[in-house]
């Protein structure tokens, strides 16, 4: 589905309410399209363990507007088939995603790092120094 209201709409077919009842829930799985505006953003929350950080977000059930009770799991269910066809695990996300060098890096905590040396977060390193702002880039001194 391409917007929240009609996932909203549909959980109104199901278990009644209004659309206000299930916006939020809704809303809150497509949050990432600020990060990813295309399918991608589905890998931080569309799957299994996404529906159950919607659950502890928003407690187990909520009370629509005709005084149902219904299961805050079951309407993240419905979200992620809606989308997806079928509810993954992040371990499915998760082997799609091609290793890079820099998510290998890594150093020993207890290594000293040189002085006048920041390492960045994708491992370069930076050293300090009398520096200016340029380009709109954030720039360290040390």
């Amino acid at each position: 589905m391409a917007h929240c209201y009609y996932h909203a709409l549909s959980s109104v077919r199901k278990w009644g309410g209004v659309v206000e009842d299930y916006l939020p829930l809704h809303q809150w799985f497509d949050q990432s399209k600020a990060i990813f505006a295309d399918p991608r953003h589905r890998a931080l929350r569309h799957h299994a363990e996404g529906i159950f950080m919607l659950e502890t977000l928003f407690g187990p059930t909520i009370v629509n507007a005709d005084n149902r009770v219904v299961p805050v799991r079951l309407v993240g269910e419905q979200h992620v088939r809606e989308d997806l066809g079928t509810i993954p695990s992040f371990a499915d996300w998760g082997r799609l995603i091609t290793p890079q060098d820099w998510m290998l890096r890594g150093h020993r905590l207890d290594e000293p790092i040189p002085l006048g040396t920041v390492e960045t977060a994708a491992g370069g390193a930076f050293s300090g120094g009398l520096s200016s702002a340029s380009g709109g880039a954030s720039v360290v001194e040390i």
